[in-house]
């Protein structure tokens, strides 16, 4: 019985050699890949207020803004901020990539919460 299971090992021993050696994968090919597009800074409240004053000439300066991204994926960002004298975050509004820097996504509408929070102080 010995001799029979020795014989079994030396015969898959014997079996497991007469294999060819595995050969070595092709090198791969590095493809050429486009340089990436330079992004925008985040934006901070210089440069919403640079995009703000911008769009919105007229309206009071930004006191206070803090910009938060829109969520995974996305470009944009909410920016919540005040005018004025104002240390509340007391408007919203939305920043897009426009033209190599950040732009307001609805100016007609951030303008109007400056406006509306002009004629509010002035009562």
């Amino acid at each position: 019985m010995r001799i029979l299971f020795v014989t079994a090992a030396v015969i898959a021993l014997s079996a497991c050699n007469s294999q060819e050696p595995a050969k070595p994968a092709p090198s791969a090919v590095p493809t050429p890949t486009a340089d990436p597009e330079p992004t925008l800074p985040r934006p901070d409240q210089a440069i919403f207020s640079a995009a703000y004053a911008e769009a919105c000439p007229k309206a009071k300066k930004v006191s206070v803004a803090v910009c938060e991204s829109e969520g995974f994926g996305k470009t944009g960002f909410v920016c919540g901020y005040g005018l004025g004298d104002d240390p509340y975050q007391r408007n919203h509004a939305k920043l897009e990539p426009g033209d190599g820097k950040w732009v307001l996504a609805d100016p007609a509408t951030a303008c109007a919460a400056g406006d509306a929070a002009d004629s509010g102080n002035a009562q």
